[in-house]
């Protein structure tokens, strides 16, 4: 054979063998390209409700036809009602676990209030802790500081409230006493024009009360003392873990990821520090405003010659930790205390004070302190607070609005992620799609 056939022969070959490459490569083109299409009609009518049943053919003499029966009982249930079953268990399920959860927190309600109130205490005090780490101390140096300045700030608020309060106890006890008459004498010579026998007739079955339920009375002493044992532990509790989660909670956070499975540990290590931003933000925002409101409401009651206007100032901060409803209350006590010492004027406008500063709060001070960082309806706060009272008293009205807060910012951001993966999953489904149709000059991505 010649070099010209030879040469002749083996492009014959080659022509051959690129074609029926080309051949091939346009076959698993197509195929891809019909899979992909499959995978987004599936997608796309994922939620769509069964097909119709197909009628039974008309009878062979002409007669009426009549839809087929179905061939099992649940083709017979309609769809709406199915969709609503799945709903309706799926809740059971969920509400199941949620009052197993309320179970476990009720029987350990000491531990969890302590280590809740801890991250209140750790989400003020850990901005305090960086600032320090940033000007050069150790970390453990750094949380030592603050907790122990934290500790004696609250011990001079205390000796503050004390000495107040035993300043001005004989002065308060005097205006009771003096109120106490007052009132004797509204009885004897008022509208009701009760006799002193009258009266000592309702103190004498008051104190045969009281000793018939000598042994009620007892146990509450008792149960008080229980309860007072419970304050310490939570609050030996609370401060335990506060100064070892300013000290390393970076560390615990690591731990508790770990404990999360694999495919969610990504979604949660980017919702757990938006959480901490939410409940930071609202814990200095709370302070702020409780300062505020307990100042103002202090200064009122100073200027309207109320006794006890410091110690009252306390507690009114200390209840403004309640939005909305927490200093309205507890400045409930500064009227009464005007009603007993000075007059029901006086108390009036102790009530009008508290309202006005109420306001305040509600329209200035929460949308502009706390609106930004805690983005929670005040229906919601009102909802919640209540709820928490509710289930746990004043600790669960404390702790309801920064749950509902925090709860409120970690779905948003999953919801977000979810929404950003959808939409970049159809991206690649388009992109794979625009690649592997038929004419294209790109090449398929290589399998696996």
């Amino acid at each position: 054979m010649s070099g010209e056939e030879r040469a002749s022969e083996g492009r014959g070959s080659m022509v051959a063998w690129g074609a029926a490459a080309a051949r091939k490569l346009s076959e698993r083109l197509e195929r891809r390209r019909r899979r992909t299409e499959q995978e987004i009609h599936l997608a796309e009518h994922r939620n769509d409700p069964p097909p119709l049943p197909v009628p039974a053919p008309a009878a062979a003499d002409g007669g009426p036809s009549y839809p087929a029966l179905p061939t099992s009982p649940t083709e017979a249930v309609p769809w709406s009602l199915k969709v609503a079953a799945e709903v309706v268990w799926r809740l059971l399920v969920v509400g199941v676990g949620l009052y197993v959860l309320f179970l476990v927190v009720q029987t350990l309600h000491i531990v969890a209030l302590a280590f809740i109130a801890a991250l209140l205490i750790s989400a003020l005090l850990q901005p305090t802790v960086s600032r320090l780490t940033a000007l050069g101390l150790p970390r453990a140096l750094a949380a030592a500081l603050t907790f122990i300045g934290g500790l004696a700030g609250i011990g001079l608020v205390g000796w503050f409230v004390g000495w107040q309060v035993n300043t001005h106890l004989s002065e308060v006890t005097d205006k009771v006493q003096t109120g106490i008459s007052q009132i004797h004498g509204w009885l004897t010579h008022g509208p009701m024009h009760l006799t002193d026998t009258q009266i000592n007739e309702f103190v004498k079955q008051l104190q045969n009360a009281v000793g018939t339920n000598s042994d009620q009375i007892t146990s509450f002493g008792f149960s008080t003392v229980g309860v007072v044992i419970e304050i310490l532990t939570g609050v030996f509790l609370a401060a335990f873990c506060t100064f070892f989660l300013i000290y390393d909670g970076e560390r615990i956070w690591g731990w508790i990821l770990r404990l999360f499975p694999p495919g969610a540990r990504m979604a949660m290590a980017g919702a757990g520090p938006r959480a901490w931003s939410t409940l930071s933000a609202y814990v200095r925002g709370t302070v702020l405003v409780a300062f505020i409101d307990s100042v103002s409401i202090g200064i009122g009651i100073y200027l309207l010659g109320v006794p006890l206007a410091p110690p009252i100032s306390v507690l009114i901060f200390l209840g403004a930790f309640v939005p909305l409803v927490g200093a309205l209350v507890t400045g409930t006590i500064a009227v009464l205390i005007a009603l007993v010492t000075k007059s029901v004027f006086t108390a009036a406008m102790v009530l009008v004070v508290l309202l006005a500063v109420q306001q305040i709060e509600g329209h200035l001070l929460q949308p502009l302190i706390l609106g930004r960082a805690v983005r929670v309806h005040p229906i919601a706060v009102v909802l919640s607070v209540t709820i928490g009272s509710i289930v746990a008293g004043i600790g669960g009205a404390v702790v309801a609005v920064p749950l509902v807060a925090v709860t409120n910012t970690t779905v948003g951001y999953l919801r977000a992620r979810q929404r950003a993966g959808e939409n970049v999953r159809a991206a690649l489904i388009a992109a794979q799609t625009t690649s592997g149709s038929p004419g294209t000059a790109e090449a398929p991505p290589a399998e696996g």
